[in-house]
This record gives structure tokens, C-alpha cells and sequence, in this order.
């Protein structure tokens, strides 16, 4: 029973940021929406550009504070001591504060040489200066965020989302709309400044008790964060200037307007998968880092969690590849016609950063900085180098594909380190998963280089039911209904995919009285849709095969 526990745990907290994603995506729509009108493929790709500046500055001046933050946190309320939450709480506040400070600073200072190397002139100096306010309000809010995550109130964290992005997106379209392109660098601090007022609100419902900290302890305290901190830095660096390297080569290879469709396509390619990934980092590595000492629970529950996300992810991914050029007409505007490519290729790597991040989880939970810091390293290099090569070749496609095929490296780095780390290794069901969503999204992504739009439409629709079948089908069974979230019971109930009460029947076959505890195991339908899929995805393979030789051979 504590293994089907698990599993609800993790979709509880699922739902619960997976819930605050679906109203957040709903708003993104909106901004998406009235951004692309008012702005234009151009308008955004500049937008793309300050967005990477803040995310470089506050990664540097952030120190990883808010990473390492969670971690001590969750150590701390590990132990049940007061004393010891009190003090790292506190210092965690006072630290951010000033890296704050700092970071505002040096944006301030650096803003000519920085507008320079970005954009080839001087004139954005005064709006990346501006920008430094961003900074110092991303980095408090940073701190009050760890302090709400390594304490796990997963409730808050998805509130905080979903009011942060309403009030964001009213902040951002009344700037730009009044202002135009000039009330972007606005936009952005005074969205950072929602962030504040908020993560300070929710941070002030934790108790924690006052305490007086002499300078010793606060040395020992700083220390502490930033000792581990200082890998997180360096990670979230590569990560956000290998993003920033790869917009520049974007807009100089293929000008600022395929910038704005590569914004657009990055934007949209991690919309779904962002709550599953953000739901990790929300849940799953605190409870991870409690257990880390222990190899076989740790590599017990990164199992779990991938198994979990795999399930949930295929199926969006799929209907993204699917349906990519309603997407893009749905967020943006005609203009944006050109991201559509691109997008389909990013979401074969976020396919693969869900497969990898679970793995990742055990190096930083386990606080081995240098291994860290050399996996992000060797990731970068290969993203770059990869970028450099296909943006010259295939322009704006390029990026996608670079992306991509830094993932699949990144995905056998992350597993030889980990195997070798705690003896990890994917279980059966994982592996069985992973091959049957990876072949589902493979075909399903040939299909529209290989087959007519219409029946390629076709192939992805089938895909997308199948996948989500089985979704369901596996989920329902692997946790007991008192797990279940009311919210998704209640949809379930509306399906009938649950029984609404003891006497009522399932239209498949009779389904007993379920008890608290009890699972769906003896009452879901004994289909096997496995081997099905596999059956199904083999024959469309053979078929697109075939209209490739076809069409190559005529040609």
C-alpha cells in the first residue's frame, strides 16, 4: 500500500500545479495573444532578448541561492528542529536581499557593454539598465519562494502561479499597449515586482520563530547555501546562456524576426511540460533530498516520478506535434506561421528532458556539486556546438534540431552518472513506457515529413487517443481512490470511468463497491493497449516507409 500511496502523492501534487498550469495557460493565451498583435514576430524576438539578459543576470547574482535554499529548508523541517528551521530561514531571507542588491548593481554598471554584445549598438542601454530593478525584485522573490518550497505547502506555490500570472499579464499588456516596444523592459519589472508582493504574502503565513543569530553562525549558515548554491549557479548559468547564446545566433543568422518565431516556438514547446517539470521541483525534490542518503528509496521514487511523468506528458506531446499549426494560429497570428517546424522538433527535446530530469534529481539531491556542474558543462558544449552547426545549415529549424540532439546526449550522460552515482536503473514498466510513448511521438512526428497533411492529421488523432487511453488506464491502477484529487474524480465520475456510487455500473462490465485503499486493478477493463500500440505504430511505420519510396522513386 505505501507504493500506491506514493504514486497518489505524486499526482496529487500533479494536479494541484497541474490544476494552477491549465488556468495559467488559459491566461498565457490571452497575453500570447494580444502580444503577438500588438508587438509582431519582431516585437517579440525583442522581448525574447531582454527576457534572456534578466534570466543570465539573475542567474549569476542569484548564486543558486534558490536551489540550495530548498535543499537546507527541507534538510531543516527533515529534522524537526526549530532552532535549526528558524535560522536557515532567516538567513535565507537576508542573503537573497543582498544578492539582490548586488545583482541590480552590476546590470546597472555593465548595461552599455552588455546592450552592445547583444543587440550591436548602444541604444538599448538606458532599458537594460532599467531592467536591473527586475533583477533585485526576481531575487527576493527567489528566497521567499525556497523558503515556501522546502517547506512543501504545494497549495501556496500553485496560488502564488496562478495570481502571479494574472496580475502579469494585466501588468504586461497595459504597458504595451500604451507604450508599445518601450514598455517591455516595464513589463518585466513590474511583473518581477507582482512576484515579490506575492512570495512576501504567502511567506509571511509560515511561522517561523524569531530568533537572534550572531555573525558566526550567519558565516556558517551563508556557507552552507552558498557552497552548494555555487553548483546551482553555475548550472542554472550554462542553462540560461546557452539559451541566450542561441537566441543571438537566431537573430543574427536569420534576423530578429525568426527570433520572435523561436521565442513563440520555445514558449509554446514547454508550456505543457513546464508543470510537469515544475511539479518536480516543487514536490518531488524535497521528498527526494529527505531520502538521499538511502540509494534504493531514492532510485525507487525517481522511478516513480518518471513513470508518473511519462504517463502524463506523451499524450500532450503528442497533441502538440499534432496539432502544432492550430497551436500557433491559437496563441499568435498568422505571422507566426514559421514556428511551427521548429516547435514540432522541441518537443522532442522536452520529450527527453522529461525522461532525463527525474535521473538529474539524484545528483542535486545528493549535493555532489561537481558532477553537477560537469553534467551542465558537457550538456552546454554539446548544445552549442550543435546550434552553431544547424543554425548555419538550417536557420531557424536548426535550433530545434540542436535542441533535440542535445537531449539525447544529455539523456545517457545523466544515466551512466546516476547508475554509477546509486545503482540506478530504469525498471521494467519504465522502460516499456518509455519505448512505447517514444514510438507513438516518433511516428507521429515522421508522419508529417513522410505522409499528406490531412492523413498525417489523421495518423497524430489516433495517436493521441491511444496514448491517452492508456494513460488512464494505467494511472487509474496504480493508485486507490482516496488518492485520487476530487477535482479529477469528479471528471472521471463524469466519464464513467469510476463508478459515481456503489450500485452504479460501469458501462464496460459490473464494477464492485470501491473501499478507501482499494484500486482500480479489478474493475478497468483487461485490455492490454501495449501491445496494441505497438502493432498499430509498426504497421503505420511500414506504411509511411512505403509513401517515402513511393514519392522519392517518383520524383
Amino acid at each position: 500500500m505505501a507504493e500506491k500511496n506514493t504514486y497518489g502523492q505524486i499526482l496529487k501534487s500533479s494536479a494541484m500545479i497541474g490544476g494552477s498550469s491549465v488556468i495559467n495557460i488559459a491566461i498565457s493565451i490571452v497575453r500570447a495573444k494580444a502580444m503577438a498583435v500588438m508587438l509582431g514576430p519582431a516585437g517579440i524576438g525583442l522581448m525574447g532578448l531582454y527576457q534572456a539578459i534578466a534570466d543570465l543576470v539573475t542567474s549569476v547574482a542569484g548564486m543558486g541561492i534558490n536551489n540550495s535554499g530548498v535543499r537546507q529548508i527541507a534538510e531543516a523541517v527533515g529534522t524537526r528542529d526549530i532552532e535549526r528551521i528558524a535560522r536557515t530561514a532567516t538567513v535565507l531571507r537576508r542573503i537573497s536581499i543582498f544578492l539582490g542588491v548586488l545583482g541590480a548593481a552590476l546590470l546597472a554598471v555593465f548595461s552599455g557593454p552588455l546592450s552592445a554584445f547583444t543587440f550591436g549598438n548602444d541604444q538599448h542601454t538606458l532599458a537594460v539598465a532599467f531592467l536591473s530593478m527586475a533583477i533585485f525584485f526576481n531575487l527576493v522573490s527567489a528566497g521567499q519562494g525556497a523558503l515556501i518550497n522546502g517547506m512543501r505547502r504545494i497549495s501556496d506555490m500553485a496560488k502564488m502561479g496562478v495570481l502571479g500570472t494574472v496580475f502579469g499579464t494585466l501588468i504586461s499588456i497595459t504597458a504595451v499597449y500604451f507604450l508599445g516596444e518601450n514598455g517591455l523592459v516595464l513589463s518585466l519589472v513590474l511583473f518581477s515586482v507582482m512576484g515579490t508582493l506575492l512570495s512576501w504574502l504567502y511567506s509571511r503565513k509560515i511561522h517561523i520563530k524569531p530568533i537572534v543569530i550572531d555573525a558566526y553562525v550567519v558565516r556558517k549558515e551563508v556557507a552552507a547555501l552558498v557552497k552548494l548554491g555555487f553548483a546551482f549557479m553555475v548550472s542554472a548559468l550554462l542553462m540560461s546562456g546557452a539559451a541566450y547564446a542561441v537566441r543571438m545566433l537566431v537573430v543574427r543568422e536569420a534576423g530578429l524576426d525568426a527570433g520572435g518565431l523561436y521565442q513563440a516556438a520555445w514558449t509554446l514547446g514547454g508550456l505543457y511540460i513546464g508543470f510537469i517539470l515544475q511539479s518536480m521541483g516543487t514536490d518531488f525534490y524535497p521528498r527526494l533530498t529527505a531520502v538521499a542518503h538511502d540509494n534504493s528509496e531514492c532510485n525507487r521514487m525517481v522511478n516513480e516520478q518518471a513513470y508518473i511523468s511519462l504517463l502524463l506528458a506523451g499524450p500532450g506531446v503528442i497533441a502538440t506535434l499534432t496539432f502544432a499549426p492550430l497551436v500557433i494560429l491559437f496563441f499568435y497570428t498568422p505571422k507566426f506561421e514559421g514556428a511551427v517546424e521548429i516547435l514540432r522538433w522541441l518537443c522532442l527535446g522536452m520529450t527527453l528532458r522529461v525522461i532525463s530530469w527525474p535521473m538529474g534529481f539524484i545528483i542535486v539531491a545528493k549535493g555532489v556539486q561537481n558532477l553537477l556542474i560537469f553534467s551542465e558543462l558537457a550538456w552546454t558544449v554539446v548544445y552549442l556546438g550543435l546550434a552553431w552547426l544547424f543554425v548555419s545549415y538550417f536557420k531557424l529549424k536548426g535550433a530545434g534540431i540542436a535542441f533535440f540532439g542535445s537531449y539525447i546526449f544529455h539523456v545517457f550522460m545523466i544515466y551512466l552518472m546516476v547508475r554509477r552515482l546509486s545503482g540506478f536503473r530504469w525498471s521494467s514498466a519504465n522502460i516499456q513506457t518509455g519505448l512505447l510513448f517514444l514510438s507513438l511521438i516518433a511516428v507521429t512526428f515522421c508522419s508529417f515529413y513522410s505522409l499528406p497533411p490531412l492523413l498525417a492529421m489523421g495518423v497524430g488523432i489516433l495517436a493521441i487517443f491511444l496514448s491517452g487511453a492508456y494513460s488512464i488506464q494505467v494511472l487509474l491502477n496504480l493508485i486507490s481512490m482516496d488518492r485520487i484529487p476530487a477535482p479529477v474524480l469528479k471528471i472521471l465520475r463524469l466519464f464513467r470511468l469510476v463508478p459515481s456510487s456503489s450500485n452504479e455500473c460501469c458501462k464496460f462490465r459490473p464494477m464492485v463497491a470501491l473501499k478507501a485503499g482499494d484500486t482500480l486493478d479489478q474493475n478497468w477493463t483487461k485490455v492490454d493497449l501495449k501491445w496494441l500500440i505497438f502493432a498499430l505504430m509498426i504497421c503505420i511505420g511500414f506504411f509511411m516507409c512505403f509513401e517515402w519510396y513511393g514519392g522519392a522513386f517518383e520524383g
